[in-house]
This record gives C-alpha cells, sequence and structure tokens, in this order.
C-alpha cells in the first residue's frame, strides 16, 4: 500500500482540500482536516459562512455556475474536492474530474446523481432494485394533480433539488395540493419546476445508517457501518437525533445491505447518509448523502470518531474507527428571530445539564427555522441522552445582537 505522506498547510508540501458549501458540516469536516495537517478552502455563496471562519482562506461565488466553479479551482488548484451541499454545478466538477484537476469525493458522478432526488431514486428503484415508497415526478401543477392521482393521499412533495427538508410538505387532500406546489418551487435549491410526490410509508421510526468507505491494510476499500442513528423530522428537516437506535438483527443488517448497495454503485472514498425507513423487520431505502448527515452531528459525543473525523481520514486514505463511546442524543438550537449578527443568552444554564455540550455554528444570520446551533448530551442510555440534550437546548435563547 502507498505511504500517506501529508504536508504543512501554506507551504508547497500542503495538501489542498476544498469544501464546496461551508456550512455547519462543512466547518466540522474543516476542522478535522486541519487537525490532521491539510490547508483546507472554504467556499459558499454568501460571506463569513461558518466554515469561512475557521478555514485557511475563504471565497464566496455561485456553486451552480460552472464558469465561476472552474475559474476558482483553477485559482486554488486543491488535490481534493469536497462537496459539502447539493447546490453545485456537477456538470463542471465531472470535467474537473474527467481532466484531472482534482479528485471529487465521493466521486463526482455521486455528486451529480445524489444533487438530484430523481437522479438517486431512479438508480435505487430502477437500477439497484431497492424497495422504495411509490414514485412519481412531475413539471407542473397539473402534473402534480394527476401523480397525486395515481400515488394516492396522503403523500410527500419535495423538490427534486433542495435540502434540510426545504420546500418539503405532506399533502392529505386535494385543498392542499397548490399550496404544496408553490412551497415546494419555493424551497427548490436549484430547478423551480420539477417536483416528486412519493407514497407515505407507514414506518415505525427511520434512521441514518451512516456508511464510511475508507482503505483498508491490505490496501483496498472497505465499507464500515457507524451504529445507526434514529431521528425525529419536521417537514423534512431534523429536529433532534440519537444514537444507537434500538433495532431487530435482521432490520439492522437488512439496512446495512441496501446502504452498501447503493454506496458501491456511488464508489470513491469517505461518509455516506443513508436515509431508511423502518417497519418491522422491513427497510425502505429514503435518500443517501455522499457526505455527513445532520443527523450525525450526535456522532460528535456518542462516537470515538465523529462523522467528520471518520470523512476526513477517510478522504485521506487513513484508517478509520467507527466504534461507539457511548449513547447520545443531540437536539436542534433554532434562531427563532429574523436578524443578523444574533446573540445567544443561556449558554451556562445549557452546560449544567449533565453530560451536555453545546455547538453555536456562528452563521451571520438568523431566520426563525434556520438551525443556528445543536445541543448534545450523552446518558445511561439514549432515553436519558435525548432529555438531556432537548433540556440543553432549551435553555439557549437566541437575542437580538
Amino acid at each position: 500500500m502507498k505511504q500517506i505522506t501529508i504536508g504543512t498547510p501554506l507551504t508547497p508540501s500542503a495538501i489542498r482540500i476544498m469544501l464546496l458549501g461551508s456550512g455547519e458540516l462543512g466547518k466540522e469536516v474543516i476542522i478535522a482536516l486541519q487537525r490532521l495537517g491539510v490547508e483546507t478552502i472554504a467556499v459558499d455563496r454568501y460571506a463569513n459562512a461558518p466554515g469561512h471562519q475557521v478555514a485557511h482562506s475563504a471565497h464566496v461565488i455561485n456553486m451552480a455556475d460552472g464558469k465561476q466553479l472552474r475559474a476558482l479551482i483553477e485559482q486554488e488548484k486543491p488535490h481534493i474536492i469536497v462537496p459539502e451541499i447539493e447546490a453545485i454545478a456537477t456538470d463542471m466538477l465531472e470535467q474537473i474530474e474527467r481532466e484531472g484537476l482534482a479528485r471529487v469525493i465521493p466521486t463526482a458522478r455521486a455528486a451529480r446523481l445524489t444533487m438530484n432526488r430523481e437522479g438517486i431514486r431512479r438508480l435505487a428503484a430502477e437500477t439497484l432494485d431497492l424497495q422504495v415508497s411509490p414514485y412519481r415526478f412531475a413539471n407542473s401543477l397539473e402534473e402534480m394533480r394527476a401523480a397525486i392521482e395515481h400515488i394516492g393521499y396522503p403523500c410527500i412533495i419535495k423538490p427534486v433539488m433542495s435540502s434540510s427538508g426545504k420546500g418539503q410538505s405532506k399533502v392529505d387532500s386535494a385543498d392542499e395540493v397548490e399550496e404544496a406546489w408553490k412551497y415546494a418551487a419555493s424551497g427548490s435549491r436549484v430547478n423551480q419546476g420539477r417536483v416528486i410526490v412519493e407514497g407515505l410509508i407507514r414506518f415505525d421510526y427511520e434512521i441514518t445508517q451512516l456508511t464510511v468507505r475508507a482503505i483498508g491494510a491490505g490496501g483496498k476499500i472497505e465499507t464500515h457501518f457507524c451504529e445507526p442513528i434514529g431521528h425525529v423530522q419536521v417537514h423534512g428537516d431534523y429536529v433532534e437525533s440519537w444514537q444507537p437506535q434500538a433495532m431487530s438483527p435482521l432490520a439492522l443488517q437488512r439496512s446495512r445491505d441496501i446502504a452498501k448497495k447503493v454506496t458501491d454503485d456511488l464508489g470513491g472514498l469517505g461518509v455516506f447518509g443513508v436515509e431508511l425507513f423502518i417497519k418491522g423487520e422491513e427497510a425502505w431505502f429514503s435518500e443517501v448523502s455522499p457526505r455527513p448527515h445532520d443527523t450525525g452531528m450526535v456522532t460528535m459525543c456518542s462516537q470515538r470518531q465523529s462523522e467528520f473525523e471518520l470523512h476526513a481520514r477517510a478522504i485521506l486514505g487513513l484508517p478509520v474507527d467507527v466504534s461507539l463511546r457511548a449513547p447520545g442524543a443531540s437536539a436542534v438550537i433554532y434562531g427563532q428571530l429574523e436578524e443578523e449578527g444574533i446573540a445567544f443568552a443561556g449558554v451556562d444554564e445549557a452546560l449544567r445539564v449533565p453530560q451536555s455540550d453545546v455547538r453555536l455554528f456562528g452563521k451571520p444570520e438568523s431566520f426563525a427555522r434556520r438551525r443556528m446551533g445543536v445541543a448534545l448530551a450523552n446518558g445511561k442510555d439514549t432515553d436519558e441522552a435525548r432529555s438531556r440534550a432537548k433540556l440543553a437546548a432549551s435553555k439557549v435563547i437566541p437575542i437580538k445582537g
């Protein structure tokens, strides 16, 4: 196996890694990379994004503009490009990869397929023959009505390109269809006129199966699985997560079989967040992110190596350890205010909750439902950890700066 060597940041020997998207997840990846001596370049669509605040260099561009993206890559000359959001000119990433200008994590193809719900859903259902919820795509309100007629009520409407639940809604009757169409268009990152209509699965719970593709001692890619993460979502956006989620051995094995099939097809190295619905012993594929997952923030307190450390190590060809340290939970801290430069009261009270911790992301602008931080906690079991994390989160109060 080729020996891994790591240089010194800001010198010719440096390994240079560019993050496309520098929110709270990208920020943690940057910190993990810097601890390993990597030079980091943070890119986002707005100034002073969380990752901008900790990287060696920072840039603001429209990452969906292929010309802007290529110009920046040619300027900065990164060895590795790590997409952290969906709204990226993936056709340009594929061109960059083909030309050998940089390595894309996990691959440019994976970035293209997963930024668009249509690409990954068709891959999962039609190519890999995985069990998924019924679905149809629509380009107009009229097509969406026809798709709902076929799928039936209740159903879920999502833009084909969005993140963190933006534009997603549950539709229970015909009266709600037009509003769901408008909401989907407003929440789309790129395409304003195409949605997926999904049948509702009456699942018992949903999980994120973090799956890590890393180089093993023999020099070949090996697949590692973290303990399953349970989570609660509201309007498609996660509000709390915990690890481990209790599952039957058969349901867990089926989930991991699905996760391995999907990630083997996508290829490359790094962490994948595979979302699944579980009912009894059955598992349905929902979505996959070829990067650390928001529900996986719990791993900052529950695992020996967080999902961000795992991603950094896997990207660099280093060994990984997915072992659980202690039962843990996370709870989201929302902005609650529509303000710039807000402050937070009650952090001292939050940190008095036993075995708790707080991460404030440093986003320059707050919205009522914008994720501005997360509370973390451990406990003797996930019930205790969840109770502590939610209590800690409730103590943090956004106020005008």
